[in-house]
């Protein structure tokens, strides 16, 4: 396959109070990318803040038995005393493809988030550095929730927006990528449903694309 997949980034708040860990698998039915993805992710809340990771491995190496991809990130939130919304956040993302790695990056910023009527928005805003280049960029990222049908199901997801070098020339392009999910509850920790993930840029390939999934999602204490 021609390009990198970025399964759920997160779905995280300052104002969250419940610890929860979560396994996603995913099947990507778009032309071309007929593979699974599997996500493991965790968020854990204590009296300084929060800690955030998650790790993904996709399946579509040719003739191979084990996991092309992997890629993983851990966030950690400070909590401010100035303002109960606001948190600062340092980040790292690292992964590597059976093509090469996929580079590490350090992210350092502040967060705000906030809840109007049944929607929960969280926003960053950041500063990007790439390992082994001298450019530093920025991220924007925002995060969603929805309950919806009583509870029972849910719209959620998140966009990141970012700049990035362009290979062998001084200008920055602009990268965005977006996965909203839709989760419905067939029992208290199992779910089904699916995402639409959203790239503009993302390397290797320019322009915008659309690559729907299929999911099941488990919650475990």
């Amino acid at each position: 396959m021609n390009y990198k997949v970025h399964i759920l980034f997160y779905l995280v708040f300052y104002i969250s109070i419940v610890s929860a860990q979560n396994l996603q698998i995913h099947y990507d039915f778009s032309q071309d990318r007929s593979y699974f993805t599997s996500t493991l992710e965790m968020y854990r809340p204590d009296e300084r803040g929060a800690t955030f990771w998650f790790v993904d491995f996709d399946y579509n190496e040719p003739n191979s038995t084990g996991a092309s991809l992997g890629y993983w990130e851990i966030a950690r939130y400070f909590k401010t005393t100035f303002n109960k919304n606001f948190s600062l956040t340092l980040q790292f993302n690292d992964g590597v493809a059976s093509w090469g790695t996929l580079g590490q990056a350090w992210l350092a910023g502040g967060v705000y988030a906030f809840s109007l009527n049944k929607l929960s928005l969280s926003s960053e805003l950041m500063y990007r550095q790439i390992r082994g280049s001298s450019s530093a960029d920025g991220q924007l990222t925002f995060v969603f929730f929805v309950p919806f049908l009583s509870g029972r199901a849910h719209f959620t997801g998140y966009m990141d927006i970012w700049t990035q070098d362009q290979m062998g020339d001084r200008a920055k392009k602009v990268i965005i990528m977006s996965q909203p999910q839709i989760w419905y509850t067939l029992s208290e920790k199992f779910y089904i449903g699916g995402e639409a993930r959203i790239t503009k840029n993302f390397s290797p390939q320019k322009g915008w694309h659309l690559y729907p999934t299929m999911g099941v999602k488990w919650e475990m204490e």
